[in-house]
């Protein structure tokens, strides 16, 4: 695409997320649109962010688990960036207005110590360069109209990436067998989801290195310092004004939220 064509969607969508509102499905209007394209758009998304004063602090990973491929019809993952202001303790009280097609996910967020390169990192790479690994939940929000989208749509927008809640149990990655970490989550004292972190590529850390990779196609690399969320292994549960939300990871804690 024109590099004129892929501004004109980036202040759409920045458009989109200050007034909190949706566009409509990007790939119906420009069907030639590519994920190099949708990525084009994202860093330049990214890029204004850092220019306004927006703290860069990591990366999501997207579609990583079958269930979540499943639940949206995309059929690989992505990626998106996370800025501090995205960043909320377990316990926080969210504003739901900042959002768009508000729903949940838990995951696990890997805090890492020394950089991950590209474009042949593996798991064992991946855990040796983590420093601890902590429970978290993802807020998605999209920007744009969700039926029909493709992960063109869905890359554009930030991979859906809204904010997260950071757990406050990290743990050494060879502290526990992070396959079988498991959580059950609740909404409103209703358990609507459960499941374990091998659902995302049979290990959350073989997401991690998913992105490495992905990064070194795109002329960067995941840094010392950054936080990863390595992908759900539920379905997203839709959350509404008024909602809490609880997620029990066991031995790892729980996260808390409520959305205002």
């Amino acid at each position: 695409m024109r590099p004129e064509t892929l501004t004109a969607i980036a202040d759409e969508l920045a458009g989109a997320e200050r007034d909190r509102t949706t566009v409509p499905l990007l790939t119906a209007r420009h069907p030639g649109m590519t994920v190099e394209d949708a990525y084009a758009v994202q860093r330049e998304w990214r890029r204004r962010g850092v220019e306004a004063g927006r703290q860069h602090v990591g990366r999501k990973i997207g579609l990583t688990s079958k269930v979540m491929q499943v639940a949206t019809g995309i059929d690989e993952p992505d990626y998106g960036a996370i800025f501090a202001d995205m960043v909320y303790p377990s316990g926080s009280v969210i504003e739901h207005g900042r959002f768009s097609n508000v729903r949940i996910e838990v995951e696990l967020a890997f805090r890492l110590a020394e950089p991950v390169d590209g474009p042949d990192a593996t798991l064992a790479d991946v855990l040796r360069a983590t420093e601890h690994v902590v429970p978290a939940l993802e807020i998605l929000s999209s920007r744009i109209a969700l039926e029909g989208r493709t992960i063109v749509d869905t890359i554009s927008d930030n991979a859906a990436m809204g904010a997260m809640v950071l757990g406050d149990t990290p743990v050494a990655p060879d502290d526990v067998d992070l396959r079988w970490v498991a959580a059950l989550l609740y909404r409103n004292d209703t358990i609507e989801e459960s499941g374990v972190a091998a659902a995302v590529l049979d290990h959350p850390a073989r997401g991690v290195a998913w992105l490495a990779n992905k990064l070194a196609q795109h002329g960067d690399r995941l840094e010392a310092g950054e936080l990863v969320l390595a992908g759900s292994f539920t379905r997203p549960v839709w959350v509404h004004p008024g909602d809490t939300v609880l997620a029990d990871y066991r031995d790892l804690g729980t996260i808390t939220c409520r959305f205002t």
